[in-house]
Protein backbone atom coordinates (compact mmCIF):
# COMPACT_ATOMS: atom_id res chain seq x y z
CA UNK A 1 0.00 0.00 0.00
CA UNK A 2 2.53 2.28 0.89
CA UNK A 3 4.28 1.72 -2.40
CA UNK A 4 1.33 2.46 -4.19
CA UNK A 5 1.19 5.91 -2.36
CA UNK A 6 5.18 6.76 -2.92
CA UNK A 7 4.67 5.61 -7.00
CA UNK A 8 2.01 8.24 -7.05
CA UNK A 9 3.00 10.92 -5.18
CA UNK A 10 6.30 10.56 -7.36
CA UNK A 11 4.28 11.07 -10.51
CA UNK A 12 2.90 13.93 -9.12
CA UNK A 13 6.28 15.91 -8.21
CA UNK A 14 7.46 14.36 -11.62
CA UNK A 15 4.11 15.95 -13.32
CA UNK A 16 4.59 18.95 -11.15
CA UNK A 17 8.10 19.93 -11.97
CA UNK A 18 8.10 18.80 -15.65
CA UNK A 19 6.45 21.99 -16.89
CA UNK A 20 8.95 24.49 -18.29
CA UNK A 21 8.57 28.07 -18.98
CA UNK A 22 7.17 31.24 -17.63
CA UNK A 23 3.84 30.22 -17.84
CA UNK A 24 4.27 28.43 -14.40
CA UNK A 25 1.91 28.99 -11.46
CA UNK A 26 2.86 28.78 -7.66
CA UNK A 27 0.02 27.91 -4.69
CA UNK A 28 -1.23 30.34 -3.67
CA UNK A 29 -0.73 33.16 -6.19
CA UNK A 30 -3.65 35.03 -6.17
CA UNK A 31 -5.03 37.48 -9.10
CA UNK A 32 -8.30 39.22 -10.02
CA UNK A 33 -10.56 38.65 -12.84
CA UNK A 34 -13.33 40.49 -14.62
CA UNK A 35 -16.68 38.64 -16.86
CA UNK A 36 -19.54 40.47 -17.53
CA UNK A 37 -22.07 37.91 -15.08
CA UNK A 38 -25.39 38.07 -17.15
CA UNK A 39 -25.67 36.44 -20.78
CA UNK A 40 -29.13 37.39 -21.93
CA UNK A 41 -30.55 34.92 -25.20
CA UNK A 42 -33.78 36.98 -24.99
CA UNK A 43 -36.49 34.51 -26.49
CA UNK A 44 -35.74 31.30 -27.53
CA UNK A 45 -38.25 28.33 -29.22
CA UNK A 46 -38.17 25.20 -26.89
CA UNK A 47 -35.63 22.56 -28.07
CA UNK A 48 -33.21 25.36 -29.21
CA UNK A 49 -29.47 25.18 -27.55
CA UNK A 50 -28.60 28.28 -26.32
CA UNK A 51 -24.90 29.11 -26.60
CA UNK A 52 -23.53 31.37 -23.81
CA UNK A 53 -19.99 32.91 -24.06
CA UNK A 54 -18.20 34.53 -20.99
CA UNK A 55 -15.09 36.65 -21.82
CA UNK A 56 -12.53 36.29 -18.84
CA UNK A 57 -10.31 38.93 -18.31
CA UNK A 58 -7.12 38.87 -16.45
CA UNK A 59 -6.58 42.11 -14.25
CA UNK A 60 -4.56 40.54 -11.86
CA UNK A 61 -0.56 40.53 -11.25
CA UNK A 62 -0.66 36.57 -11.93
CA UNK A 63 -1.78 33.54 -14.28
CA UNK A 64 -5.46 33.33 -13.54
CA UNK A 65 -6.14 29.11 -13.49
CA UNK A 66 -9.98 28.55 -13.80
CA UNK A 67 -10.22 24.78 -12.20
CA UNK A 68 -13.80 24.33 -12.49
CA UNK A 69 -16.76 25.98 -14.58
CA UNK A 70 -19.71 23.91 -13.18
CA UNK A 71 -23.10 24.32 -14.34
CA UNK A 72 -26.34 24.64 -12.00
CA UNK A 73 -28.23 22.04 -13.83
CA UNK A 74 -27.88 18.66 -16.27
CA UNK A 75 -29.48 21.03 -19.37
CA UNK A 76 -26.20 23.22 -18.85
CA UNK A 77 -23.06 21.75 -20.18
CA UNK A 78 -19.70 24.44 -19.96
CA UNK A 79 -16.49 24.16 -20.52
CA UNK A 80 -13.04 26.22 -19.44
CA UNK A 81 -9.64 27.37 -20.67
CA UNK A 82 -7.53 24.31 -19.91
CA UNK A 83 -4.21 26.74 -19.45
CA UNK A 84 -3.80 29.65 -17.03
CA UNK A 85 -4.79 33.23 -18.05
CA UNK A 86 -2.04 35.54 -18.63
CA UNK A 87 -2.21 38.73 -16.72
CA UNK A 88 -3.98 41.09 -18.72
CA UNK A 89 -5.53 38.54 -21.12
CA UNK A 90 -8.22 37.22 -21.99
CA UNK A 91 -10.19 33.38 -21.78
CA UNK A 92 -13.77 31.92 -22.82
CA UNK A 93 -16.32 30.11 -20.65
CA UNK A 94 -18.71 28.58 -22.70
CA UNK A 95 -21.99 27.35 -21.36
CA UNK A 96 -24.53 25.42 -23.74
CA UNK A 97 -28.17 25.50 -22.90
CA UNK A 98 -30.51 22.90 -23.79
CA UNK A 99 -33.68 24.49 -23.74
CA UNK A 100 -35.33 21.38 -24.89
CA UNK A 101 -35.08 19.69 -21.33
CA UNK A 102 -36.35 23.00 -19.93
CA UNK A 103 -40.08 24.83 -19.11
CA UNK A 104 -41.79 26.91 -21.01
CA UNK A 105 -41.03 30.11 -18.62
CA UNK A 106 -38.16 32.37 -17.72
CA UNK A 107 -35.20 30.16 -17.08
CA UNK A 108 -31.83 31.61 -15.38
CA UNK A 109 -29.37 28.82 -14.87
CA UNK A 110 -25.70 29.84 -13.67
CA UNK A 111 -22.38 28.57 -13.98
CA UNK A 112 -19.63 28.41 -10.82
CA UNK A 113 -16.54 29.77 -11.69
CA UNK A 114 -13.99 28.24 -9.14
CA UNK A 115 -10.31 30.08 -9.54
CA UNK A 116 -7.15 31.77 -7.83
CA UNK A 117 -9.46 34.75 -6.89
CA UNK A 118 -10.52 36.47 -4.27
CA UNK A 119 -13.43 35.15 -3.58
CA UNK A 120 -12.38 31.76 -4.71
CA UNK A 121 -15.83 31.30 -6.64
CA UNK A 122 -18.12 33.66 -8.95
CA UNK A 123 -21.55 32.87 -10.66
CA UNK A 124 -22.43 34.07 -14.11
CA UNK A 125 -26.65 33.64 -15.31
CA UNK A 126 -27.69 32.37 -18.28
CA UNK A 127 -31.17 33.48 -18.70
CA UNK A 128 -34.04 33.31 -21.41
CA UNK A 129 -37.33 33.12 -22.05
CA UNK A 130 -38.54 30.10 -23.73
CA UNK A 131 -41.64 29.69 -25.82
CA UNK A 132 -43.26 27.18 -28.27
CA UNK A 133 -42.47 27.71 -31.73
Amino acid sequence: MKSAFLAIGTGALFLLFSCGGNDQVSIGQKTTMVVNPVFDAGWVVKGEIIKAKFIVKNTGDYPLVIAEAKPSCSCTIASKPEDPIQPGKTGVIRANVDTGKTTLSIISKTVRIVANTEPGTTEVLIKARVRNK
